[in-house]
């Protein structure tokens, strides 16, 4: 009975604190007899170290002991017993292994658990590198490769003995016996410096699952996975998937893609010599190719036959026979690993290839005709140090033609799709755009006035104001201070809104009035994508460079793209029309319909024309931007002068029109009309690369053929005179004589590739009757 019971509280015999002394008593005697004691947990007494004598309860003096109490702990003053409670001190050694036992299992869980997270096997199967992706222009011609050269995993059991040999001799030489870790391997590696330290199954563990950092950390990683990989995968399948994926050089990777690229034979056939030759690149591949540093690959190659004599896979005299094999490489293309399209392509390439060893073959939207149109129209342009880009796509967003630069090989950065300017006036689209959105007219007036007040105070190009102008010839004449004054009567969220509807992304400054002269930067590619939008009148365009199939008219009614009304996008396209057939854009005009603007920002930094021309499916949507790449100011390069050309004489060849005769200006009544985008003295452009332009009173002819400038000057002090521009003519006629060599190059290994293919067919032919 426990000492506070409500029957013990109802006894009242005799003296209640004898009574209470009897029932400790009782209930002591009774925790002697138990098998537990509930009374004896743990506390600072249980963890008695050397000196301590006996166990204190908490009810009795010290000193005293009590029956039942716990015997003297002399016997663990040492040992790691001390460290643990009294209680458990007495345990047998097997109740202890079990625990261990239990740990062990519980952290084997765990790092199963992890390696399965970290190290899946399914990894494996994959090659280690993209494999090779060809792009293809519309037309099926091939435009660019990229990628490493990674072909078909192999089958060990396809494979005969004499070239499995070498790579187990060199590399691994007990790989059959050991667990993926091999002491005797990691021993002989420090002392003699033959062969590796690290077994094929860690050197499939390092280059599928980890980086190539040299830390403990990493190598210790890489026992644990090569350790998982044992448990879980053959020893067939482990050098099956080292021998697929291990690099070889020279961008290959596997066996399969090395025996064919170093000796055009499948490894399958591969003789015992060369098979010898592979197996010794997988030390430093990039280092040892034979067709890089062929001594020292001879060298490597005498070291796997000694390994293999070691490992008695042949014999000494089978060594000394066996020579140093001819390397058998073709070239069966040159197609270059990247263009400015194809590096803007490809990261879209890869998210459309199939996951696998396979090489893979995609068609892109390019049109190589249009592409080598775009070349030469930007070869003929007189840019000096200037860089230059240009965009051609459909109205879809079907990007045809692209050029990012002066020359790829000098510079791969897209001045198209990276190089992030200030588009100019090619800007104000957006804000006449929104004007018309919101109720205005090409024939309302806005003042053409000079700002004299106010901290921000824009001005026009060359100081020529008047009272007010249409917006019609506001947008043909590039007003500046027309334009910042729209903007604040429309309001920038409403400018903003339109550009975004167009799709533009870059950030767009509310409330700043420069806006209305493009002082915001984006792509040259994102503000061709928007005039494509006013070309479909369906937008936003996003330009891409793989074709999608047409959308039928369920997804036409639900593809998300906004539209403008018929009155809306007339007006646009007029205010178009004007700028590029009476106004700054007049270089650019041609037979057929086009609509244009040009941009010049300020110290003429950029100069660009971005317009549109064509009907129907052959509708074509150009911009072209020049400027400098640390953005000091162009020389004599406006918006309206070599843009402009460029993009006529790109058009001209694409669509196959002609330069429209150019009409004769008459002036406002109401003010002066004043090209601000193009150079305050006349550069008329007489077509088909012709222009005249007055230069210190003198009219000078100036005319391209073959890409050489040539200036007939008339009038002036020396009457007429011819120049040439010799640079230019002489860097034609190394081009010229360049392109006859690698055409005659092309031709010859043609040539060779059709007789080798020859030779092949003949030697499977007698092989077939052997």
């Amino acid at each position: 009975m426990w000492p506070f019971s409500t029957s013990a509280r109802r006894d009242d015999r005799g003296d209640p604190a004898e009574r209470w002394a009897e029932r400790w008593a009782e209930r002591d005697l009774a925790l002697e007899n138990a098998p537990w004691d509930p009374l004896a947990d743990p506390d600072d007494d249980d963890f008695a170290f050397a000196g301590d004598r006996h166990y204190t309860s908490h009810r009795q003096a010290p000193g005293v002991v009590q029956p039942g109490g716990w015997e003297p702990v002399d016997r663990y003053r040492r040992g790691w017993r001390r460290f643990v409670p009294q209680r458990a001190r007495n345990r047998s050694r097997l109740w202890w292994a079990s625990r261990w036992i239990a740990a062990c299992l519980l952290v084997f869980i765990l790092l199963v658990a992890w390696l399965a997270v970290t190290a899946p096997l399914n990894k494996s199967l994959q090659p280690i590198v993209p494999p090779q992706i060809t792009l293809l222009a519309a037309d099926g011609t091939p435009i660019a490769r990229n990628g490493a050269v990674v072909d078909e995993p192999v089958r060990v059991a396809d494979l005969p003995p004499h070239v499995i040999e070498p790579f187990l001799a060199i590399e691994d030489r007990r790989f059959y016996s050991h667990w993926g870790i091999d002491p005797r391997g990691l021993a002989r590696a420090a002392f003699r410096g033959v062969g590796g330290g690290s077994t094929i199954t860690q050197q499939l563990a390092k280059f599928t699952f980890l980086t190539p950092e040299q830390t403990l950390t990493r190598k210790a990683r890489e026992a644990l996975i090569a350790l998982w990989l044992e448990a879980w995968l053959t020893k067939d399948e482990i050098l099956e998937r080292y021998l697929s994926n291990a690099y070889f050089g020279d961008n290959m990777y596997g066996l399969r893609a090395a025996s064919m690229h170093y000796f055009y034979r499948k490894p399958e056939n591969l003789r015992p010599e060369q098979a010898a030759m592979l197996a010794g690149l997988l030390q430093a591949p990039s280092r040892l190719a034979p067709t890089q540093n062929p001594e020292l690959a001879a060298r490597r190659y005498g070291l796997v036959k000694n390994a293999m004599v070691a490992a008695g896979y042949i014999t000494q005299a089978e060594a000394d026979a066996m020579r140093v094999p001819a390397t058998d490489v073709r070239e069966r293309d040159a197609l270059p690993t990247g263009t400015y399209f194809a590096d803007w392509a490809l990261p879209e390439a890869r998210k459309l290839s199939e996951v696998g060893y396979s090489r893979q073959t995609i068609t892109t939207t390019l049109d190589s005709r249009l592409q080598n149109l775009a070349r030469r129209a930007v070869e003929r342009a007189p840019l000096g140090s200037a860089q230059v880009a240009l965009v051609a796509m459909r109205p879809n967003g079907e990007v045809v033609a692209m050029i990012g630069g002066k020359d790829y090989g000098q510079s791969a950065f897209n001045r198209a799709t990276q190089a992030r300017r200030q588009p100019g006036s090619t800007f104000k689209l957006f804000v006449y755009l929104a004007a018309l959105r919101n109720g205005w007219s090409p024939d309302d007036r806005i003042s053409n006035r000079e700002f004299t007040s106010g901290s921000y105070r824009p001005s026009n190009h060359n100081g020529r104001y008047s009272d007010s102008l249409t917006l019609r010839e506001a947008f043909a004449q590039s007003s500046n201070v027309a334009a910042v004054r729209l903007l604040q009567q429309v309001g920038s969220a409403a400018v903003i809104e339109t550009a975004r509807d167009l799709g533009v992304t870059s950030p767009l400054p509310e409330g700043d009035p420069s806006m209305a002269l493009g002082t915001s930067s984006m792509t040259l590619l994102e503000l061709t994508s928007a005039y494509a939008g006013i070309a479909a009148n369906a937008f936003p365009v996003e330009p891409r460079a793989f074709p999608v199939a047409e959308p039928g008219w369920l997804e036409w009614l639900t593809d998300g793209q906004s539209r403008l009304g018929s009155r809306d996008l007339g007006e646009m396209e007029l205010l178009l029309r004007e700028a590029i057939n009476t106004g700054t854009g007049r270089a650019a005009t041609l037979s057929i319909a086009n609509y244009g603007k040009t941009g010049t920002t300020q110290d003429n930094r950029d100069a660009l024309f971005v317009g549109y021309a064509g009907e129907g499916p052959d509708r074509l949507v150009v911009g072209v931007w020049i400027g400098n790449d640390d953005n000091s100011p162009l020389r004599g390069i406006t918006g309206g002068g070599l843009p402009a050309r460029i993009w006529a004489d790109f058009m001209r060849g694409a669509l196959g029109a002609r330069a429209a005769p150019q009409p004769t200006p008459s002036p406002d009544p109401r003010g002066p009309v004043e090209p601000l985008d193009v150079p305050a003295v006349e550069d008329i452009p007489l077509g088909d690369g012709r222009r005249i332009v007055i230069r210190n009173g003198e009219a000078v002819l100036v005319e391209t053929i073959d890409g050489v400038e040539v200036e007939v000057g008339v009038g002036g002090e020396n009457g007429l005179r011819v120049d040439v521009d010799q640079e230019a003519a002489r860097a034609r006629a190394i081009e010229r004589a360049r392109q006859e060599r690698e055409a005659a190059r092309e031709r010859l290994l043609e040539e060779r590739a059709r007789y080798e293919e020859y030779l092949d067919q003949q030697a499977e032919i007698v092989e077939g009757q052997q």
